[in-house]
């Protein structure tokens, strides 16, 4: 279906500079008929954005943003929809009003704990559904309430039997439970520092301490689908009418962090958690309280854009991904806002309208509420190689491009090419660009996201992401990485090449000898950590990040895969960051899909060949496994088979765990652990899923077995006594698989290979300044006074800078180095500047030539054998 745009645009205008000029002309002209104050306070904004305190500009933002839903429902003719959308959110706000005035102050306030604990809610909420018409729902409360409360006097029996209701599902267990999928009577716990995973359920044996979940909290995980979708337009709009709105006051603190009264020497450092980290709120310091005001209010366009002011790359962070504006919320002491819940669920509401993709896409290059760079900078003529295309490096790709720079990404896995009709680039690199009409020749305009979305089972992992391809698991949806590919891909200024590393298929040199003028390095994180401990390299000891690279990349775990990989029980995975808590959960879930695979092929092996053909072609390490793998696959058949005949879920979990399962030993306590500092919520998820995790456990050696494979793992114990002196045991786990999560290093290798070009400050590159000079990055901060993001000099002014873990002051997350391409940007326009752009001729013109250079190509097939062919 052709898209028809308003305001005579064409659909190549939205993905051209003139085109957006254009388009913000026609929206100062929608906003000047309808406000012609505002038109005029919005030109000024922009002219004076630097003078703007922080409060004006807000204000701006939010008396602009009702007219850019208007304009933008005019421009692609979805009115209807976006009304029906608007029609949603004001269909449940009488539950967010009545939880705050009603709920949380009223009922409260005249009935406590004691008096409710004597209710009997189930008769109230009978007596409440009659009322209603039959049916008790939080909504038809929430109703009724506000219209009761317009004549208290004539509704005095209802209003008290309402405010009884709600003091019983506050107060008591059974009201709680009874309320607990719901929004309206929820209420926030109190934090407590030492037991923020209350469900997790302690024991004690052999004076190890391993936490599990407690029975009723388990979830089944069904393979490799996405494993949680998230909240929905309820849930989120809970948690935008939770948050205060304190922009006003300056005080929202999860965007621009917590900070203590200034030193004597005028710096302000930021407040730490009570476990040391710096609550130095969201990386990007996104405006979170100003979107929640237009999300709860029913502005869901201009929420978005909003958000994208300062991380238009909006699909790759949010829920399950970010959580530092959480542990900066001004709630401190009762459970803080979920703000990654409303930022996916704003995004997913506009990507769901019909043109939902082309809307958000519209927003990372045209922004009339970004004072600052409402649209892209006019060409530079600068070309920028960057390395890397993971959450640093497609984050800097874009806001180059924004500032009017052509770049070009590389990685060194292969990266699928998408469908023509969708990136609007051939195999050969060429381009074909926008098309503007049914018959023109070029990228479709996508109507409906749902058309580019796969099912994770079954997706083809397709290379671009960095670790957000292969190191985050399905908690994530994966289908972001395309729509944010289609940002990057179908813009002109960009092309992407896979399977090129760099420092062997493109070296520094090359790449200026090429004609580019800056180098950015964005390689991600470098070699993990292995046991420097007896048998540390055995048979079945392997990485975390190598087991999550593999099953992402390999396909392994999809039935059809040929991808060999083995996962033997028990698992014990030796560390305590989050890439500990990945990996137990997905060797739990790979270890049934391996088994069961094993299985049906083995069964059809044998139905061709006879069991015994098959078997003698093992070896007795073989036939043991191929045993072992037989029983399990076989008592999960009969578990399956049994639990539809009870018409229940098949406890596969706890055969699992019968047959070992996946422990995380980690040397110090559970609260001292990276993952429960940093991601608590992870944690819950994880142990949900199965997992156990077991304290003060450092490893001493790995025992083999006859074969040289794993079959245990030796740990010193550290227990405590009463006078708190510190006494070593020794404590053995089984194992037959040991995954090894205790840190990576920096992507350093470049200092080794080429050490003229690049060195080394310690385990980081050595900065420098934009004159050239040597300078240290403040370390491990997502906001350092300045951004010293750039590497080295090359003797002719160019530079090269480096991003993400790659850098000493933003390693750690997807969002931290999304922060190191924002701040970090500016620097490179500015270094770019120094100089006169280094290459001729066009983009396009330049973008066919690496092509030549890069792209592999079949010259020739030959076959030298029957099975192998060259």
């Amino acid at each position: 279906m052709p898209l028809n745009l308003a305001h005579g645009l064409a659909f190549s205008d939205l993905y051209q500079r003139e085109g957006l000029l254009k388009l913000d002309t026609a929206f100062h002209a929608h906003l000047a008929a309808a406000d012609a104050a505002l038109a005029e306070r919005l030109t000024s904004g922009r002219i004076n954005a630097e003078a703007l305190t922080k409060k004006d500009e807000s204000a701006l933002i939010l008396d602009v943003a009702p007219h850019l839903d208007r304009f933008i429902s005019q421009l692609f003719g979805i009115a209807d929809e976006l009304l029906a959308l608007t029609g949603r959110h004001d269909e449940l706000a009488p539950l967010y009003r009545v939880k705050r005035q009603f709920v949380q102050r009223k009922a409260v306030a005249t009935y406590k704990a004691e008096e409710a604990a004597a209710f009997d809610g189930a008769a109230l909420e009978i007596d409440l559904a009659k009322t209603f018409g039959g049916t008790f729902s939080e909504l038809a409360y929430a109703e009724h309430v506000e219209a009761w409360l317009k004549d208290e006097a004539a509704n005095q029996r209802e209003i008290d039997t309402a405010l009884r209701y709600a003091a019983w599902a506050l107060h008591t267990d059974a009201g709680r439970e009874r309320s607990h999928a719901g929004v309206l009577f929820k209420k926030p716990a109190k934090l407590d520092a030492q037991n923020l995973v209350p469900h997790a359920h302690k024991q004690e044996a052999d004076g190890v301490t391993t936490f599990t979940i407690k029975p009723e909290h388990i979830r089944r995980r069904k393979g490799f689908a996405l494993t949680d979708e998230g909240t929905d337009l309820k849930g989120a709009l809970a948690e935008a009418n939770y948050c205060i709105w304190c922009h006003t006051q300056g005080k929202d603190s999860c965007s621009i962090g917590l900070k203590e009264k200034p030193s004597t020497d005028g710096k302000t450092a930021f407040k730490k958690s009570p476990f040391g980290v710096a609550l130095a709120g969201c990386p990007l310091e996104e405006k979170i309280s100003e979107f929640h005001t237009l999300k709860a209010t029913g502005y869901a366009i201009s929420a978005l854009a909003v958000i994208a002011i300062d991380n238009p790359m909006t699909a790759a962070t949010g829920h399950r991904i970010c959580n530092d504006c959480m542990k900066s919320c001004i709630y401190q002491k009762q459970e803080p806002v979920n703000i990654p819940q409303v930022e996916t669920r704003t995004l997913k509401d506009v990507l769901e309208l019909p043109w939902g993709f082309e809307i958000y896409s519209l927003l990372t290059r045209w922004n009339p509420l970004n004072l600052r760079h409402p649209y892209p900078r006019a060409a530079s003529g600068y070309r920028v190689l960057v390395v890397g295309m993971g959450p640093a490096g497609f984050a800097l790709s874009h806001n180059l491009m924004n500032d009017g720079h052509t770049v070009v990404g590389i990685d060194g896995l292969k990266i699928e090419p998408l469908p023509e009709i969708l990136a609007g680039v051939r195999a050969d690199g060429s381009r074909l660009g926008p098309s503007s009409g049914p018959s023109s020749p070029g990228f479709a305009p996508v109507r409906d996201v749902t058309t580019l979305y796969e099912s994770l089972d079954d997706r083809v992992m397709a290379g671009f992401g960095g670790v957000a391809e292969y190191g985050i698991t399905v908690r994530w949806n994966k289908n972001f990485l395309k729509v944010i590919r289609l940002l990057l891909e179908r813009r002109a200024e960009f092309a992407l090449f896979g399977g090129v590393r760099f420092g062997g298929t493109l070296t520094s040199d090359d790449a200026f000898d090429m004609g580019f003028d800056h180098i950015a390095l964005a390689m991600g994180a470098g070699k993990p950590t292995v046991l420097d401990i007896p048998n540390g390299l055995a048979r079945g000891v392997r990485t975390a990040s190598d087991f999550l690279m593999a099953l992402q990349l390999t396909g392994a775990a999809k039935s059809d895969s040929i991808a060999n990989m083995q996962v033997r029980l028990p698992v014990v995975v030796i560390g305590g960051g989050l890439t500990a808590i990945d990996t137990a959960t997905e060797a739990l879930a790979y270890y049934p899909i391996q088994a069961e695979k094993f299985l049906q092929r083995y069964e059809a092996l044998a139905a061709k060949k006879n069991e015994d053909a098959v078997r003698d072609a093992w070896s007795p390490e073989e036939r043991e496994i191929a045993e072992e793998f037989l029983a399990h696959a076989r008592a999960m058949r009969t578990e399956r088979a049994l639990a539809r005949t009870e018409n229940r879920a098949p406890h596969i979990l706890e055969l699992l765990q019968s047959w070992g399962g996946a422990t995380i030993a980690y040397r110090r306590r559970l609260i001292d652990s990276p993952s429960y500092t940093l991601n608590h919520e992870e944690v819950e998820k994880a142990l949900e899923e199965g997992i156990r995790f077991s304290e003060a456990l450092t490893p001493l050696s790995v025992d083999v077995d006859d074969y040289g494979a794993v079959r245990g793992i030796n740990f010193s114990l550290q227990r405590n006594t009463e006078n708190s002196t510190a006494v070593a045991a020794q404590y053995h786990l089984p194992a037959h698989t040991i995954f090894v999560a205790a840190g990576t290093s920096p992507n350093t290798v470049l200092a080794r290979e080429y050490p003229q070009h690049f060195s080394l400050d310690g385990k980081y590159f050595k900065a420098c300044d934009e004159d050239g000079q040597p300078v240290r990055p403040e370390f491990s901060t997502p906001k350092p006074e300045r951004a010293d993001v750039l590497l080295s000099r090359h003797t002719d002014g160019r530079f090269v800078s480096f991003f993400g873990d790659l850098h000493p002051s933003y390693f750690g997350n997807v969002v931290k180095a999304i922060g190191s391409a924002k701040q970090g940007f500016p620097v490179v326009s500015r270094v770019l500047a120094k100089r006169p752009p280094a290459g001729k001729g066009t983009s396009t013109e330049f973008a066919a030539s690496l092509a030549d250079d890069l792209l592999a190509t079949v010259e020739r097939v030959e076959r030298l054998t029957p099975t192998i062919v060259e």
